[in-house]
């Protein structure tokens, strides 16, 4: 896997825990919201805080579809789980949250979980039929002649709105 790749995965990971993160901490000085209640809703969505951590949650969608561009998601998912060691840590000392020894064993399991995914491929090797190219501007596909491997176009006619010859 290359470098790019990690810090795809390690982008999902910190966007993730950030974005989380500071939603939170808006949430928590916006107070209770209803969505009947639509002028809370969008008071909330103006918090500097949630508005940020919306912002990151987004870098975190865009940067989970690029990972699910090169790998299976049986592959993103349980790397992206990470984010749950990394959002304990900014829980704990950041926002000044209580995490039961019960929850660290938990963020302890998952960490061993990832390790396992780790050690296996990115992507499951999958056979794929290729079509041939094709001359879009001819319709005619385009192959190579066994001959001697040159290119060579298929000889069936073309439809065009001309008249044939």
């Amino acid at each position: 896997m290359t470098f790019r790749k990690y810090l795809v995965l390690a982008g999902v990971t910190v966007f993730a825990a950030a974005g989380d993160s500071m939603l939170s901490h808006g949430m928590k000085q916006t107070g209770n919201i209803s969505l009947q209640h639509l002028p809370g809703v969008i008071l909330a969505v103006l918090n500097p805080w949630v508005a940020v951590g919306i912002v990151l949650l987004l870098a975190f969608f865009a940067s989970y579809m690029n990972a699910l561009s090169w790998a299976d998601l049986t592959y993103v998912l349980p790397a992206t789980s990470l984010g749950y060691v990394l959002l304990a840590l900014v829980a704990k000392f950041a926002l000044h949250e209580q995490v039961s020894p019960l929850r660290w064993l938990g963020i302890a399991l998952i960490s061993g979980g990832v390790g396992f995914v780790a050690g296996g491929p990115a992507l499951t090797s999958h056979e794929h039929f290729e079509s041939p190219p094709c001359d879009a501007a001819q319709g005619k596909l385009v192959g190579k002649n066994a001959s001697n491997g040159a290119p060579a176009e298929d000889d069936a006619p073309t439809i065009s709105s001309g008249a044939q010859r």
